[in-house]
């Protein structure tokens, strides 16, 4: 589509679209950037020095960078498309030896440096595309009833396209992101997780996890180094051996090549949307009568509620285990069925236009469009009642959306404390929003979101396990044990806007001083904002050389802690070749 052309079907404009119209005032909020075309090694228009005596029969060109958020951007790095594992081996024992860093490139679809630090010099980096031949998928059904079956999937591999072989199979996972064009070794990477929690009662199928999809991990192979060889290989890593479990979640401080994942049977879900319950009844405290988060939990478990600035009712989302189509439901049989999401009215993209171009007090108005747009599309859509097969209905969001930056994390704690959790922190959101504007400042001007997912339990892992995931933000607390459920809460706004930093580093010293001691602990979501200073996130020394890792080394054995993954990828990878400076200074 052209940059600005209405779009007929919606009469509106696409997103993308939208930010190339806009790109004069958006290039200041990071939204108008335009990657470089690809330029093929022994090019004459290549920028950067060219990597001496590159491996044969691997293709390698210039290419653009840039993350899902756009905040980190590059318009040329060296990038390369291994066709398989010895390929990736040959690309580390190649960069050991020439002083190079290999990162791997999926859908660049996060907001944390863990790829790439913004303004670093990539003169001796490469980053090694997964996605155009590291991709194959393989499902083994066997021992489908007792939560036997498996998908083994190369590191490229997309976690739609995993559920899609997985559904032909009659399998699927409980759990999933909302968004599909995902690598699978991305998003093991930072424990990826999606809305799941059990309802009240129910038990998980064989083989599924209501965890992160870190926690159905059976296997692995990764490129180590190999001390005895003086060099770099693959190495396959069971669940079984303890040394899996720094790997499971790892933030690309190592690279995994192929996973094999447990898969249980495939279930109908029905997705039911609600646009008219007052934020202050559905997030009310625990207890409280009429239609509160909690109350939806208990009979349904997967529940996510976005509530857009300055604004009375919450868009609500509530998933139910339905294996017969209700008649009033729409039935679907594929994804991403809010078409609406992905494309914006001209009115509210002109309002984004004002607060991109500064105009802070659109802020009020862009919140209340931003809900009308979804109220609308889902009466114009029928897409308030859907029922399908898993993956269909719980994939709803796609990689075109509305690129926003985050702040935020996970509560963990007991099931008992969910409405507690919620109403504490919406109050104190709401609270300190009012105080803004009274003031005449609008720090954020995107949505509350907040949905649940159980723990890393290793009940739910059908082979022989060593234990949860080291680093996942899901990992149980062994003196805790009550502490069963994950809270995750973010707040998004427009890259760039004055003042948001300052307002997600309070947010973030909130959350930590007031979900601690014996009612939760506070841990960052990998993939988004994290260690705020009042000017950008991943910034804040304290944070991640001291707070952060902490969370890691409370409440778990001293032998089975931060500590000990780091000391695993300095060992698997002594020369760190797979690490930048962030990485660096976040696992020495």
């Amino acid at each position: 589509m052209a940059a600005g052309r209405t779009d007929q079907q919606t009469g509106g404009v696409s997103r993308r679209g939208f930010l190339a119209a806009a790109a004069g005032a958006a290039a200041v909020a990071g939204l108008g950037w335009t990657p470089a075309q690809a330029i093929p090694f022994g090019d004459a228009r290549a920028t950067l020095p060219a990597p001496p005596a590159f491996p044969d029969g691997i293709p390698l060109v210039q290419r653009g960078y840039e993350n899902w958020v756009q905040e980190i951007v590059f318009d040329q790095v060296w990038t390369c498309s291994p066709r398989d594992a010895q390929d990736v081996v040959r690309l580390a024992n190649w960069a050991h030896a020439n002083g190079y860093r290999l990162r791997p490139r999926g859908t660049m679809h996060g907001w944390s440096p863990l790829t790439l630090v913004p303004g670093q010099n990539v003169d001796r980096v490469l980053l090694v595309d997964t996605m155009s031949r590291l991709n194959s998928i393989a499902v083994d059904a066997g021992g489908a009833a007792q939560g036997r079956a498996t998908v083994t999937a190369g590191a490229g591999a997309t976690v739609e396209a995993i559920l899609a072989e997985l559904q032909s199979h009659g399998l699927g996972w409980a759990n999933s992101p909302a968004i599909g064009e995902l690598s699978i070794a991305g998003v093991l990477a930072i424990d990826a997780h999606g809305a799941t929690l059990p309802a009240d009662g129910e038990e998980a199928i064989p083989g599924a996890s209501f965890g992160s999809l870190s926690n159905l991990v059976t296997a692995l192979t990764a490129v180590v180094w190999d001390a005895t060889e003086g060099e770099y290989v693959t190495r396959e890593f069971a669940r079984a051996d303890p040394e899996i479990r720094p790997m499971l979640t790892h933030l690309g401080r190592a690279f995994v090549t192929s996973v094999t994942l447990q898969a249980g049977a495939n279930y109908r879900l029905r997705c039911q949307s609600f646009v008219d319950i007052p934020w202050r009844e559905l997030f009310a405290p625990a207890g409280s009568p009429g239609r509160t988060f909690e109350s939806y939990v208990a009979r349904s478990g997967r529940v996510e509620a976005i509530w857009f600035p300055f604004t009375e009712t919450p868009y609500l989302k509530v998933w139910t285990p339905t294996p017969t189509k209700p008649p009033q439901s729409r039935e679907v049989t594929g994804p991403y069925n809010y078409p609406y999401s992905d494309s914006i009215p001209k009115p509210v993209t002109d309002l984004l236009g004002q607060i991109v171009s500064g105009i802070g007090a659109a802020t009020p108005l862009f919140g209340q469009a931003q809900l009308a747009t979804f109220q609308a599309g889902l009466a114009a859509t029928g897409g308030a009642d859907l029922w399908g097969w898993s993956k269909d209905v719980q994939f709803y969001l796609r990689a075109t959306t509305l690129r926003m930056t985050a702040g935020g994390g996970v509560v963990i704690t007991k099931r008992a404390n969910i409405a507690r959790v919620i109403n504490e922190f919406t109050t104190w959101h709401h609270e300190r929003q009012r105080h803004h504007q009274s003031n005449g400042r609008y720090p954020i001007n995107g949505p509350f979101e907040v949905r649940l997912c159980g723990l890393d339990d290793q009940a739910e892992v059908t082979v022989e396990t060593a234990g949860p995931p080291t680093i996942s933000a899901l990992r149980p607390r062994p003196d805790h044990p009550e502490w069963d459920t994950a809270i995750w809460m973010n707040v998004v706004g427009v890259p760039g806007t004055p003042g948001q930093a300052a307002y997600f580093r309070e947010m973030e010293l909130f959350m930590r001083e007031n979900y601690s001691g014996d009612y939760a602990t506070f841990r960052p979501e990998w993939a988004k904002g994290w260690a705020f200073t009042d000017r950008a996130g991943h910034s804040d020394g304290p944070s991640i050389e001291t707070v952060i890792p902490g969370t890691y080394r409370d409440g778990v054995p001293a032998g089975d802690n931060w500590d000990t993954a780091r000391a695993a990828y300095n060992a698997h990878d002594p020369h760190r070749i797979f690490s930048n400076d962030f990485l660096d200074r976040l696992l020495p």
